[in-house]
């Protein structure tokens, strides 16, 4: 008579690693890809006030960005607690914007420069005396398209 024999339980097999660096490799990609680097490194605080009718911009490459606030912990022994404004990475007056304007064109073609428009991003405890006078230089820069930002408030 023929003899059977019991298997021993030899346990579960490995979890084969062998396609586990083209996944770490493709989520590498994947967060390259899509992470969008910050521009500009913010030296103040800006905490946009809310508004019911918003709207998106179309076209975001084609915004310049203006901030005004107060200057950050760091940067108040420096500047003090007054709002400034800051252009790109740097703290200005009312009257580098004219040439900021001028240069963010410059980097443009031709054909946009029609369609560019300039973001006040305001803090909501920044008195209007500085926005305005904001306002006076984009006008004699004659940038005329001007945008507020905000942020959705929901209505109760």
């Amino acid at each position: 008579m023929a003899k059977f024999n019991r298997k021993k339980k030899e346990g579960t097999p490995a979890i084969s690693t062998a396609s586990l660096p083209d996944i770490v490799f493709m989520l590498l990609f994947f967060f390259m890809v899509t992470t969008v680097m910050r521009e500009t490194e913010l030296k103040i605080i800006v905490k946009v006030p809310g508004a019911t009718e918003v709207k998106k911009l179309e076209k975001k490459s084609l915004v310049s960005y203006i901030y005004i606030g107060k200057p950050r912990k760091s940067f108040q022994k420096i500047f003090g607690t007054e709002p400034r404004i800051q252009l790109n990475d740097a703290f200005a007056k009312v009257s580098d914007i004219g040439q900021y304007i001028t240069s963010e064109r410059s980097e443009r073609d031709e054909k946009e420069v029609p369609f560019m428009t300039t973001s006040l991003k305001v803090d909501k405890n920044t008195k209007m005396g500085i926005v305005t006078d904001v306002k006076q230089a984009l006008r004699k820069a004659n940038a005329l398209k001007i945008n507020y930002s905000t942020r959705k408030e929901i209505v109760k």
